[in-house]
């Protein structure tokens, strides 16, 4: 999910990673041990990060040889050269700036990664960059490169200084009036000098013209160019990668370093090298796991990722090696070079973990030498990469954890950023579905990313933690809101509630992150725990001494604090939100100490004087402080209710926890699973947590009735710091969710898991439409103007469909005014409704219209097969005649098939397509599509997979479409970047994907993997979720997890269902389509008392086909699955293979679609010809409405028609619709009376109850009334 306002924040291009991609210098190989004292390396373990006092490298940069004396290598040499001749940025050993955009990783770090797609930005019109370097340096040149966009923000007037002591500085180099054609250019410049300088400094006095100023890298030569290229590949430490758009710029995974590789692989062919770098004698046993991170570097896109064909190697006494003993890692990828390589599970620029429990293949061998080889089967190519972590040692065994929530980690998505995401998510303590978050901040003063695994480590590459906060983030791209934080601190004295000075260092080890539960012990001893209740949360705060604080803070100071030590309480408000939280109203906090406070007050330095304080305490024995927390969007007197209700004075710490993880334990108890690694419980449960993290309750019990503080409707009064100014309605309400993402997973996963639950949400979204008059588009928690469809329409008809409990016709009314009337607001309803009805299709006037139309279109389905539901169960006519409108209106993807181009296009009212058919490009990404491309909108119709596989030429034209699409490579490239102006971070995603255009980080991508089902080859489809399952869903470890945003629940409900075997493709049709299961046996324990149990005994990593299934012992060959079958329990049986099968194939066996034929559909339209405002295919025009001819060009059998009111008290309510041969003898085809419009600009529609042929129609009211528009709807031909 992509804000607009993302595209200023992030680099634009594909971010890539790297020290230094320099002229390297020559380094001596060291061919035998080296004489620097090293640690045993007895006892079968082995471990080294590379820092000071660990074990260092006995051999660098020196290639391994067989016992023939032959070197292992062929084809490769250490030169890995990049910018401008004698280069000498690699000295740089520190950088500062006057300011940096580190939320967005544009730091000053990037500008000596050698990687132009990085940047440095500030949010000032002028700059300065200071430079220190291992050792003077003569520099004659320098070079500047310019970033990825906005050409205004390029330095024009600089000076470059030298210094020796970095105190007094000299002039070098003046520069004015410089500019930059190209975006990437790289300028050099000369000067003279002859004096060496430690320090470097760069002033830049003016730029373009912005208020923002940016460079890509800054390179300093020192015009030497002799230096003769390494005849080996390099294998040395060194201060570890630069660049990354999540690790921290110029470190080691932990530490200050790690073992760089690098090299050039010459060959056109294969070309290796297998360099030895420990000298060891490690028996390995049964239980022996080699363990490392690695960091391949891409510095520039090429798409055969050759820093990736890399693993730490072993040789063993007996001669053998490792990577020719088929070991594999923990994600099932051959532990060679070349098996990383095809494996596709190290992402560039990243750090990733690779583990192997070696013993299965090596036990009784002995490990004499610890390798780093290099193999890859061409180039040629240039490659680099950092090793860190390495570690051999027996691997500890795992036992089953007690609770099912222990498997969960809220870390995961937090190794991420908005250059490049993993999930983009916090580690959220909370109770399902809860009213809060409590989380660790790393950054106190940020309103989106509240906590970065890694890339804001300190100066000793540890995280920091400045405050644990209440939370109301759904999406850092939306921003936070409604915060408060707290932070202890074991300073004497007053503390320094300045952020950087009460920041507390840790390290992951020593965090526990559950859902139901958040503890954490800093460096310096100090531990803070929290357990979450719905409106409140409890904290323990554990000191090392006598010295025990709590810093009381707030992000802004938007807000207040009052301090009352008597009572041993405080009480607080807070207006903080983002400029996304629409709606947002105010906070109101109360806290009590279970301890004296023996001082307190007011503190400068953090939020604001308004918001910060302190309270101070004498711990006692234990030296614990337990904080019991509260909130309300009401008042301060609701918060002190919530907590007595929640958290009373007598509840301890421990009962709380118990009573949140047995809150997480029953729903994550609805699935149990066999025959899964530890690895994948992990990611199954978390992905559970992250489900019913979302949406969030809006509500608080008042007295004996659920109230909430409107953020819908407008306020009735002025906020005061003990009561909102708020709407206080009666009512139950959820929030947080953005319904482009979650239509497709997380509704379905709700309806099938917990439909009560179900129910019980969708009906708190209904409440959004009866106070405010609109549901949703992206709840934050209001009416935010953000992301195309209004998507709850057919996650609402999905779970009505499938038998969830709500108020069913008021969800209906909401879905009606969505798809029926021209809201009042952006904030509201869909885009271009003022003429898209009508025409068919958003028009390309409208900002991605395209993909507003085809999500439209699948929302008219749901609203289709809701009316059908509705009609069957109450007889209302309304429903029939609309259902069928709706299914006809979710046949209008055909109007923008663009059959010359073969793609979805974008067109304008008149027709015309946006681009020429012979030069439409759908690489090209943007203009028409939300955050993709024409590829991207290529399979968006699984409401009518057949009919969309008619327009390829059949289901065998789909499958081609399909293979096209996985083989097509994603380049990120900036030609491609299309409207966006330069490369976004889904672009850099995507590519990343390495599975052609299938984009996994984004929603629009999640069905096709199932759309081959449509296309008769159910074994592509089989194969291909299986491989993202197990590629794309890796690093839990390490706080990654995902691809891209996690987008509440719904990567994480992909997850699950894909896990278990199908897949909710046609929503609003009450069908699952079946994909490949991912466990042994896997049983959901249903809302219903029964089980529904999937088994898969053959299953494996290579036994990934479907031959057969069968559903309670019957055989199944559809590969479909009705919702009602699965719901009332039973048995799915699927027989695995390892090779691809029939199964699925026959001629019914494809997922339900609206086309049933091989023809391409033929919606109905408007066959009126006329003009003036009821004929101009546009509801912002009016007319009187007296009898009106409706003419048509032949003669016509009209099935329906449509009116639109212009205001609702003015349209008409009785009418006759007449239809004639020759315009003299009328026939009355359709009589009303009684109606009534609800809204203003409202289309209702009406079956014709006598339809006929005819070459003359009317419409005849009983009196004047006011119309927009007038339709009258007819068969289209082919």
């Amino acid at each position: 999910m992509l804000p607009r306002s993302r595209y200023r924040r992030g680099p634009a291009a594909a971010l890539v990673a790297a020290s230094f991609l320099l002229v390297v210098t020559a380094q001596s190989a060291v061919g035998a041990p080296s004489a620097t004292a090293q640690p045993p390396h007895g006892g079968g373990r082995f471990s080294t990060s590379f820092e000071t006092g660990q074990p260092q490298p006995d051999w660098t940069n020196t290639v391994d040889t067989d016992r023939a004396g032959n070197k292992r290598a062929s084809g490769v040499d250490g030169g890995f050269t990049s910018g401008i001749p004698g280069n000498v940025t690699d000295r740089v050993t520190d950088v500062r700036a006057s300011a940096e955009n580190t939320d967005g990783g544009e730091v000053k770090e990037n500008l000596v990664d050698g990687q132009p797609s990085t940047k440095w930005l500030a949010f000032q019109p002028t700059a300065w960059l200071e430079f220190d370097l291992s050792e003077p340096v003569k520099t004659v040149t320098y070079a500047l490169t310019s970033a990825n966009d906005a050409p205004e923000r390029d330095p024009k007037d600089w000076t470059l200084k030298g210094s020796a002591d970095g105190k007094d500085w000299k002039t070098l180099d003046s520069r004015t009036g410089e500019s930059f054609k190209d975006r990437f250019q790289t300028k050099t410049y000369d000067f003279a000098n002859t004096t060496a300088y430690a320090h470097y400094r760069l002033e830049i006095t003016a730029n373009g013209g912005a208020p923002i100023t940016q460079l890509g890298d800054i390179q300093f030569s020192n015009g030497d160019t002799s230096t003769p290229t390494p005849p080996d590949m390099l294998t040395a430490p060194d201060r570890g990668p630069g660049g990354s758009p999540t690790a921290k710029a110029n470190a080691g995974f932990t530490g200050k370093r790690a073992l760089r590789y690098a090299g050039t692989h010459k060959a056109d062919g294969r070309a290796y090298s297998y360099n030895k770098v420990f000298d060891v004698n490690l028996p390995v046993g049964r239980d022996t796991e080699l363990d490392y991170k690695i960091f391949p570097s891409m510095a520039e896109t090429d798409l055969s990722y050759p820093a990736t064909n890399v693993s730490v190697d072993l040789a063993f006494t007996d001669g053998t090696y490792l990577s020719d003993l088929k070991a594999l890692d923990s994600h099932g990828g051959l532990l060679s070079p070349q098996g990383q390589g095809a494996a596709k599970t190290l992402y560039v620029n990243q750090w990733n973990q690779v583990s192997s429990v070696i013993g299965t293949v090596a036990a009784g061998r002995t490990v004499d030498r610890i390798l780093v080889a290099y193999d890859s089967p061409k180039g040629p190519a240039k490659f680099q990469g950092w090793i860190d972590d390495l570690s051999i040692a027996p691997k500890q065994p795992e036992k089953p954890l007690g609770h099912l929530s222990d498997y969960a980690l809220t870390t995961r998505g937090t190794n991420s950023s908005g250059s490049f995401s993993r999930g983009n998510n916090f580690p959220a303590t909370a109770v399902p579905n809860g009213f809060n978050f409590w989380t660790p901040v790393t950054n106190a003063g940020s309103q989106d990313w509240l906590y970065d695994y890694a890339r804001r480590n300190n100066a000793d590459n540890l995280p920091t933690l400045q405050a644990f906060s209440a939370s109301h983030e759904p999406s850092p791209w939306m921003g936070d809101r409604q915060t408060f934080q707290v932070m202890p601190s074991a300073a004497a004295g007053t503390p320094d509630a300045s952020r950087t000075a009460r920041a507390l260092p840790f390290k992951h080890d020593n965090e526990t992150a559950k859902p139901y539960y958040y503890g954490v012990t800093f460096e310096n001893g100090l531990k803070t725990e929290i357990t979450p209740t719905d409106h409140a949360a409890m904290m323990r705060f554990t000191y090392p001494g006598d010295d025990a604080s709590l810093i009381l803070d707030n992000v802004t100071n938007q807000g207040g604090l009052r301090l009352d030590p008597a009572t041993q309480s405080f009480t607080g408000y807070s207006d903080v939100k983002s400029g996304l939280s629409t709606g947002a109203g105010r906070l109101f906090v109360y806290g009590v100490f279970d301890t004296p406070v023996t001082a307190s007050g007011k503190l400068p330095g953090g939020g604001g004087a308004d918001v910060t304080g302190y309270a101070r305490f004498k711990p006692g024995k234990n030296r614990t402080v337990t904080l019991r927390l509260a909130t309300s969007l009401i008042s301060v007197d609701q918060a002190k209710a919530n907590l007595a209700a929640e958290i009373p004075a007598k509840a301890g710490f421990d009962k709380i926890k118990d009573r949140a993880r047995q809150a997480w334990d029953d729903i994550l108890g609805r699935i149990e699973v066999e025959g899964a690694s530890h690895d994948q419980l992990t990611t199954l449960y978390s992905s559970l947590y992250r489900l019913y993290l979302y949406p969030n309750s809006g509500f608080e019990k008042v007295g004996s009735k659920n109230q909430y503080a409107s953020p819908f409707s407008p306020k009735t009064g002025e906020d005061t710091p003990t009561h909102t100014g708020s709407k206080v309605v009666d009512g139950t309400v959820y929030v947080n969710n953005g319904f482009w993402d979650t239509y497709r997973t997380t509704w379905p996963a709700y309806s099938l898991f917990t439909p009560k639950k179900a129910g019980e949400m969708v009906d708190g979204f209904v409440q959004q439409y009866k106070d405010g008059g609109w549901i949703s588009r992206w709840s934050s928690p209001g009416y935010a103007d953000l992301m195309t469809g209004t998507s709850s329409d057919v996650a609402f008809a999905d779970a009505y469909v499938k038998g969830v409990k709500f108020d069913a016709e008021a969800a209906y009314e909401a879905a009606l005014k969505n798809a029926t009337v021209a809201p009042p607001s952006s904030g509201v309803g869909r885009k271009g409704m003022d003429t898209s009805p009508f025409l068919g299709y958003a028009p390309t006037s409208t900002p991605e219209g395209l993909s507003w139309s085809m999500e439209g279109y699948v929302n008219d389905y749901g609203l289709a097969k809701m009316g059908q539901a509705l009609y069957e169960k109450t007889k209302k006519p309304r429903y029939k005649e609309e259902s069928a409108y709706f299914m006809g209106r979710a046949q209008n993807y055909v109007k923008l098939f663009d059959a010359k181009a073969g793609f979805f296009q974008g067109k304008d009212a008149s027709g015309q397509w946006r681009v020429d058919s012979a030069k439409f490009d759908p690489r090209v990404w943007g203009y028409d599509y939300t955050e993709t491309n024409g590829w991207g909108y290529a399979f968006t119709a699984p409401q009518d997979s057949r009919g969309l596989a008619n327009l390829y030429g059949g289901q065998a034209g789909l499958a081609k479409k399909l293979d096209a699409y996985f083989s097509t490579p994603e380049t990120a490239s900036p030609e491609f970047a299309g409207s966006y102006g330069s490369v976004i971070h889904e672009m850099t995603e995507a590519r990343d994907v390495r599975m052609g255009q299938y984009g996994h980080s984004n929603q629009v991508a999640h069905h096709v993997t199932y759309m081959y089902d449509a296309a008769g080859q159910p074994y592509k489809a089989q194969e291909k979720i299986r491989e993202v399952m197990r590629r794309l869903y890796n690093g839990s470890e390490i706080g990654q997890g995902y691809h891209g945003d996690e987008d509440n629940g719904e990567q994480s409900a992909w997850y699950v269902f894909s896990a278990l075997g199908f897949y909710p493709l046609v929503m609003g049709s009450g069908e699952y389509a079946i994909g490949s299961p991912l466990f042994t046996k896997a049983t959901v324990h249903l809302e219903n008392g029964r089980d529904l149990v999937v088994k898969a005994p053959k299953n494996s990593e290579r036994n990934v086909y479907v031959q057969s299934l069968k559903v309670d012992g019957k055989p199944w060959n559809s590969t479909a699955l009705p919702h009602d079958l699965l719901a009332r329990g039973g048995t799915l049986d699927f027989t695995m293979g390892a090779r691809p099968s029939s199964w699925g194939t026959g001629k019914n066996a494809a997922p339900v679609s609206i086309t049933k034929d091989d023809k391409v559909p033929a919606p109905a339209s408007d066959a009126i010809t006329g003009s003036g405002p009821l004929f101009d295919n546009s509801s912002a025009t009016s007319a009187e409405f007296g009898p009106t001819d409706l003419p048509v060009s032949k003669a016509t059998k009209a099935t329906q028609y449509t009116l639109t009111s212009a205001t609702a008290g003015k349209a008409p309510s009785a009418w006759v619709l007449e239809g004639s041969q020759d315009g003299l003898k009328w026939s009355e085809l359709d009589r009303r009376s009684g109606e009534s419009f609800t809204w203003d600009r409202q289309i209702r529609v009406f079956s014709i109850h006598s339809p006929g042929s005819y070459t003359h129609y009317r419409l005849v009211p009983t009196k004047t009334a006011s119309l927009a528009e007038v339709e009258l709807l007819a068969p289209s031909a082919n």
